[in-house]
């Protein structure tokens, strides 16, 4: 079996999220979605969970942090060509996400990042095979 991933993240408003993710070309697993979470399809092996906060914070102790001013993790996702990572980046923008920085090219890697409308930050990356 292929171990899969889970990246729990929280969110102030599912139905802005799924709108914003759906621009990008994410779908959403039914089966894992009902008022408080979404299973946003990234591979057949890799996932996002939003959880609105009130039900996210039943998993920790712990207290939220706001991604919109701190950095909680950045989440980076492999694309097939430097085009594809402007594709993607470009898609972040117009649906309402904002470029945390500018975009690095290394010559062998090519990189963009956006933030969510939470503030979850997301890296798009292209590296020369």
């Amino acid at each position: 079996m292929t171990t899969q991933i889970f990246v729990n993240l929280p969110v102030r408003d599912l139905d802005r999220s799924v709108t914003f993710f759906t621009a990008l070309g994410f779908s959403f697993n039914p089966q894992f979605t009902d008022k408080n979470a979404t299973c946003m399809i990234i591979s057949n092996a890799i996932f996002a969970m939003l959880l609105v906060e009130p039900f996210f914070k039943t998993f920790t102790p712990r207290v939220l942090c706001d991604a919109t001013t701190h950095t909680e993790v950045i989440v980076a996702l492999s694309a097939e060509s430097r085009a594809k990572v402007d594709e993607m980046a470009d898609a972040a923008l117009a649906a309402g996400g904002t470029e945390p920085r500018e975009r690095n090219d290394m010559g062998f890697m090519y990189n963009r990042a956006f933030a969510d409308p939470d503030g979850h930050i997301w890296e798009i990356f292209w590296m020369d095979p």
